[in-house]
């Protein structure tokens, strides 16, 4: 058996928990709410609440997995990508920590986390699957063959779509985090209402620059008032044309690789619209789709302890030079 304590400190979420052989028995998350008010996340102000937050939030996690730190048999962290200063509280920490228990140190990828979410429960998607994984800061294709093989077959040229949905919340007035809010207001939309432009990129790769600009300029021309009138309408067409970019790749990717055992990651399939639309498309399809509960979705330590323990299984561990990155 082999217990793992993990922490994730990627960006303005400090999280902790604990797995046992492939299972989480705990995943907390202490949240930043202090951003709001800048509108975005702030670095200097998210690493030093992650200095606050991150030995109460491991202390909560050991004790709701009725575990012990002398009984954890690894200690895992989010190596990269992200905000360096967050990246490097959780880094020190998790060293520090394995250096005085004399336990082995995992390193691990947030975006390769994301895609492992899915192994999370019960009912876990049958290799080779693809994931669509969409955050604020990445939008990628991923063939998935084994935990520890993973393939990039497409990804965003400039923009993620989790950038697209904040965005564009920003150009309607909305306040941060503005991509949950499209999601709320487009349940009352029709997502037909206004038609803006998808960018026609080859192969299975993607762009989302284009569609903001789309939107800005269609916004630009319309009346004062427009927008608070029409809410719900631009919200739903928003979110419809983003959606529509990521399935259509999404098919495409199936069609070339046959591969048919299908999977979303990352904070924007928390995206009710983007849940509710692979279903559908998965059903008219055939695809076997899979879907991970929405604590799993956006960042969380869950994910990290749960790829961390097939590097445990692989001997990949880290060596206590590693330092995080801000970059992939």
């Amino acid at each position: 058996m082999a217990t793992i304590l993990a922490i994730e400190s990627s960006c303005d979420e400090t999280s902790a928990a604990v797995c046992r052989d492939g299972k989480i028995l705990s995943n907390l998350i202490a949240s930043q709410a202090i951003h709001q008010q800048y509108g975005g996340v702030v670095p200097e102000l998210a690493s030093r609440a992650h200095m606050q937050h991150i030995v109460p939030v491991v202390d909560a996690a050991l004790l709701k997995a009725g575990s012990t730190i002398s009984s954890v048999d690894a200690i895992a962290f989010t190596q990269a990508p992200g905000l360096i200063g967050s990246l490097l509280v959780g880094a020190q920490f998790a060293k520090s920590l394995a250096l005085s228990l004399g336990k082995p140190l995992i390193a691990v990828h947030h975006m390769q986390a994301h895609v492992l979410a899915n192994l999370i429960g019960d009912d876990p998607p049958a290799f080779p699957f693809l994931c669509l994984t969409v955050s604020g800061g990445h939008t990628q294709i991923v063939l998935a063959k084994a935990p520890l093989d993973l393939e990039v077959i497409g990804e965003t040229i400039d923009d993620a779509a989790g950038e697209a949905f904040d965005k564009s919340a920003k150009l309607l007035g909305l306040p941060y985090p503005g991509g949950p809010l499209i999601d709320r207001y487009a349940k009352n939309g029709d997502p037909l209402a206004y038609k803006f432009a998808e960018p026609q990129i080859p192969e299975l790769n993607f762009s989302f620059s284009g569609l903001k600009t789309s939107i800005l300029y269609f916004l630009q021309k319309q009346e004062p008032g427009f927008i608070q009138e029409n809410l719900p309408d631009l919200c739903a067409s928003i979110q419809y044309t983003i959606v529509q970019i990521l399935l259509k790749k999404l098919k495409k990717a199936v069609q070339q690789t046959g591969v048919k055992n299908i999977c979303i990651a990352g904070g924007v399939s928390a995206n009710s619209g983007l849940r509710n639309a692979l279903l559908e498309m998965g059903m008219k399809q055939g695809w076997k789709t899979h879907i991970p509960a929405f604590e799993y979705c956006t960042d969380n330590a869950g994910m990290i302890a749960v790829t961390a323990y097939y590097k445990y299984l692989a001997g990949e561990f880290a060596g206590m030079e590693i330092s995080p990155s801000a970059r992939n």
